[in-house]
């Protein structure tokens, strides 16, 4: 209730800020020209190092010597990867403990849930041919306040799940080295891990890049060896139903992490400048996409279920099954596979996210000091550092579970401004969609009561975050709308 009630209020004091978009636009083009050499020069370095471009990554205006090379199937792998991130190593055994042995229709019910909310993003996604996903899809429907309000969500968003994935990589290295998994000894990893990254990163663009490369590995595989691994155990031993008893209430508890689960797909949509015909095929990469992850999630958890008796509370249940399925070189396997995703996608959001936030700032529309370049590795240091910082605070203060909420929450935000977005670019910009969703202002209002309902679960600490970051950005939107010459 209370993110519907902000979000109407955010929105209809927007429509009014909406008018004057274009022409304050102009203005912090105009102010900040100057600054474009030390951008474009990161932004070759980037394009080097094979990753997205700083203008990219905020949700800018595709320049017109982008490539588009990203063509339907590359969309839809890209989709695809942005969805099954590390989460999947650890959320089997939580959504257990809420929903038992109903788990696989907890499946079920999510995907059909994000279902409706990947209708209204294919909409509204069909409309544009730039960069920017849901920043510039909330700009454009709402105007700067929303549209700044979407940006720094979208960062709270990163900022949870790389916690949530430096927490996971922690409980999974446990597996070999017990002694870290509480304690002192789990603060001293996660300021190890974070710091290396830190530094890393704030030296040079490349670095980051080979460091990012080098973990982003094939994290299908592992999981893909779990399934077949665990369909042969279950034919030859018998399916002996676990998955443990219902927790009275924990309906939507589950909901709430398989949002965790399912989310990302947004992130696929930022790069849209480079995509080949990208109003056609976004709506089939986030359908296809989609599709596969639910098919994935299910197997997976078919499978936990089948090897586990009872696999709520486990801390590592995908090592635990592989043990169970594959003996100890399988949880060996699946456990090398789990450092490797949830490493890799922490160092992706180190490189990438505080660039984001870089180009935001340039625009005006975050605090300078994220738009600060190093003068010696022409790296966005103070954004690379508040990043790094903010997520070992995370990370310290909660675990897995708590992060991974946090992150939900924040993206149900985001979500349900985007189904918002339907019937208002309806409205005011009509006849653009490729993709026209049949009865679209009825499948918003599903999408944002599900994000509502959903959202009504989470937490005072969660909800305290979320206030806190969505009055930030609104000061820093009325602060940049006083400072013109800032």
């Amino acid at each position: 209730m209370i993110l519907t009630v902000c979000s109407s209020a955010t929105i209809a004091w927007a429509a009014r800020d909406g008018l004057k978009t274009a022409r304050a636009d102009r203005r912090a083009d105009r102010r900040h020209s100057a600054r474009n050499a030390i951008i474009g020069s990161m932004r070759e370095e980037v394009i080097c190092a094979g990753q997205m471009p700083a203008d990219s990554a905020a949700g800018t205006t595709a320049p017109s010597d982008l490539v588009r090379a990203i063509g339907r199937w590359s969309l839809v792998a890209l989709v695809i990867n942005c969805i099954i991130g590390s989460g999947i190593f650890g959320l089997p055994s939580l959504i257990a403990g809420y929903l038992g042995r109903w788990a696989p229709l907890g499946y079920i019910v999510a995907g059909a849930g994000m279902a409706v909310i990947v209708a209204c993003f294919a909409e509204v996604a069909s409309r544009f041919t730039d960069a920017g996903g849901p920043y510039l899809y909330a700009r454009a429907a709402f105007g700067s306040l929303v549209g700044i309000q979407t940006g720094w969500l979208a960062w709270l968003v990163r900022l949870a799940a790389s916690a949530a994935s430096a927490n996971l990589f922690v409980d999974y290295l446990g597996e070999f080295v017990p002694q870290t998994s509480s304690g002192a000894p789990r603060i001293a990893l996660l300021t190890a891990i974070i710091g290396v990254l830190l530094v890393v990163n704030v030296r040079g663009v490349r670095a980051g890049a080979q460091v990012s490369n080098f973990f982003t590995v094939a994290k299908l595989l592992p999981l893909l060896v779990l399934v077949v691994s665990g369909g042969i155990f279950i034919l030859t031993t018998g399916w002996r139903v676990g998955g443990g008893e219902t927790r009275p209430g924990g309906a939507i508890e589950a909901m709430v992490l398989l949002v965790f689960a399912y989310g990302g797909f947004e992130s696929a949509m930022i790069p849209m400048g480079e995509a080949r015909n990208p109003r056609r095929d976004a709506p089939f990469a986030l359908f296809t996409a989609l599709a596969v992850c639910s098919v994935v999630y299910m197997l997976i958890h078919l499978t936990v279920m089948g090897a586990l008796p009872n696999p709520a509370g486990v801390p590592r249940p995908l090592a635990a099954a592989a043990r169970v399925t594959m003996g100890t070189p399988g949880a060996i396997l699946v456990t090398l596979g789990a450092l490797f995703s949830t490493y890799g996608l922490l160092s992706a959001n180190i490189l990438n996210v505080p660039r984001l936030t870089f180009a935001l700032a340039q625009k005006g529309e975050f605090p300078a000091f994220f738009g600060v370049a190093h003068p010696r590795f022409r790296t966005p240091h103070v954004s690379i550092a508040i990043f790094a910082v903010l997520t070992w605070a995370l990370s310290v203060g909660g675990g897995f579970r708590w992060n991974a909420v946090l992150s939900a929450v924040a993206r149900l935000f985001t979500y349900a401004v985007v189904c918002a977005a339907v019937p208002m670019l309806r409205r005011t910009r009509p006849g653009e969609a490729r993709f026209h969703l049949p009865g679209g202002t009825v499948f918003a209002a599903i999408g944002i009561a599900f994000c509502a309902v959903v959202a009504s679960r989470m937490g005072r600490s969660e909800l305290v975050i979320v206030l806190v970051t969505g009055a930030v950005a609104t000061l820093n939107w009325w602060w940049s709308r006083r400072t013109p010459n800032a």
